[in-house]
Formats: C-alpha cells, structure tokens, sequence
C-alpha cells in the first residue's frame, strides 16, 4: 500500500477565489524519494500543508500511512517530519536541546531523548556543535540539523519543502548528500523544489505541478523522453518578425523532431547533431544567428513544453 495516498486534493482561498490546489492524484510509495517540482506560487507549499496538517483541505483526501489527516490529525503527525521553507529552530534552545525537546515532545522517556539526540548529532556531523546555538551556525548547518530534528522521533515520511532554498552551492550538495542518506533508516522522503536540477538529482519520480494541477508524473529520465527527442537546440536570432517560414523550413529536416517559437528566436528538438548545425546556420543565415547552443533535454524543458513558460516564472 502507497505510504502516501492524495485523492481529488482542492484548496480555495476564500479571499483570493483561486484554487491553490487543483484536483491533484498522486500516490508516494514507502521508500521512495518522491519530488513537486514547479515555480514559485504553483501549488506545492500548500499541497505539502495538507500533507502535514497545517491546512485544512477543500476538498479531497490526504492519507499517511494509512491514516486520515484531516479526520485523524494528531495521529496523522506521529508519521510525518517536516521541514518547512523557514527556519523554525528554538534559538534559545542548543543544537543538542533542539533535538532532546524534540524527542520528549513525541514521547520519548529522558534517557531515550539523550540517546536519540546523540546518535543524530554524530550521523549528520554536529557532535562538535551540540552547544552551539542555531545562529552560531551558518545556513547549511543549520538546514541539516532541522533534518536531523524533523527525523527525531523516526517518522514513516519527511516533508521537505525547498530545502535549499537561499544555501550556497556547497552546502546544497551537502544536504542532498544528508537526504540520500535517509533511505537506511527506511524513511520515505517528500521534498518539494523549483530547481530542476535538484529533483534530477534527488527523486525517483516527481510530478510537474503548475496553477495547482499536476501535468505530468513519471521518473526524471521518463519525463524527458516525452519531448521525443535527444537534443535541443536554441536558436538566438537577430530578427524575430514573421519566424513562421524559417519554423516551417527547419521543420522539414528529417532530424528535427519539432521547433518552438521562444523569445529571442527557435527551439529544435533533434535526433541527433550529425550534420545538423551548418544546415541549421545556413537556413537562419537572413535572421540574423547571435547564437547557437546545444543541450539534452531537461526538467525544464519538459516544463516548457507543458506550460509554455520557464520554471523559474
């Protein structure tokens, strides 16, 4: 059975008469690294707030290991770690304290809390920090020791909602280490993020998400065979007016599997750069080419295609 089970899932705001949240289905298995991947404003925080309790659903159905959120919260909760878009550590708590309170709020008997909180400092690499305080510590730091606390009290599924959010390069690469390393103690991990590369790396699949509907869902690699296509190539023209002949024309070689109209000239989706590229340049050559690169097709690419937009919009 799914660890994770989303059915008919709608938010409105009643101020706003939008619905944050579509109609999304989707269903996360025990074990899995599962990503919603989408721009700022689609959706994703406010799905992940119904996961987690803290909003209260329209309509449509959330269950967590079995488990109702909406009829069943507080239970609901003792399966769920959450690691919010926010710093939400105590700052006048130590890294230690952060982690002992942590686990005597969920039950946890004073010897057991000590014993837990302990085993987390050294498997996520704090020990030399247990007295430290949350602001002594940079943002990468303290990223991970709001995963350590949101594991504390060994939930069947973490949350995390853009957990790189504002962390330098280094210390990104460092987190997804930290969340790769999850799936031994058997944690299933939600995370939601609008960096492409960030659920090419983590997940095993993830779902598209934009104005609260779901486009797609399917494993990165799946997502990107879907343009029917192993190259794309962006065309950087001096002149834009009237395309439509040179779309048509670039159409027509037998190795472009199709063209996109972009802002600054043509997007070709090809089989392939054998020979390509000069023909390209000579059919372009009365508009002007500045540029030409050439890539594999991307998360963001696929989110192109289905939204007609950039991911980072």
């Amino acid at each position: 059975m799914p660890i994770v089970e989303i059915a008919g899932l709608t938010k409105v705001y009643d101020q706003q008469k939008v619905a944050a949240v579509d109609g999304i289905d989707l269903t996360v298995e025990r074990g899995e690294l599962f990503g919603l991947l989408g721009p700022n404003g689609a959706g994703k925080t406010t799905t992940i707030g119904i996961c987690t309790t803290r909003i209260l659903p329209t309509s449509g159905r959330v269950t967590i290991a079995g488990v109702d959120v909406v009829a069943q919260p507080a239970q609901a909760r003792r399966n769920i770690g959450v690691v919010p878009q926010y710093n939400t550590l105590d700052r006048s708590l130590t890294i230690f304290e952060n982690l002992y309170f942590h686990c005597r709020y969920f039950g946890f008997s004073n010897a057991e809390s000590r014993e837990r909180a302990g085993a987390l400092l050294k498997q996520f690499l704090l020990h030399e920090r247990a007295k430290s305080y949350p602001s002594q510590l940079s943002g990468g730091l303290q990223q991970r020791v709001q995963i350590a606390r949101a594991i504390a009290h060994r939930p069947a599924v973490l949350f995390l909602d853009e957990p790189s959010a504002g962390l330098d390069p280094q210390s990104r690469i460092a987190m997804w280490d930290a969340v790769r390393r999850l799936r031994e103690e058997g944690i299933t991990v939600v995370l939601t993020t609008h960096y492409m590369e960030e659920a090419d790396a983590l997940c095993d699949r993830l779902v598209i998400i934009d104005h609260g509907k779901a486009l797609a869902l399917d494993t990165p690699d799946r997502l990107k065979t879907t343009l029917g296509a192993s190259t794309v190539v962006e065309l950087d023209l001096r002149h834009c007016e009237n395309l439509a002949p040179l779309s048509e024309k670039l159409g027509a070689i037998p190795q472009i599997a199709s063209v996109e109209t972009t802002a600054s000239g043509l997007r070709l989706f090809a089989h392939g750069t054998d020979g390509l590229l000069p023909e390209i340049v000579r059919a372009a050559q009365d508009y002007g080419v500045r540029d030409l690169s050439i890539d594999e097709p991307t998360l963001e690419t696929v989110f192109i295609r289905l939204t007609g937009r950039d991911l980072r919009e």
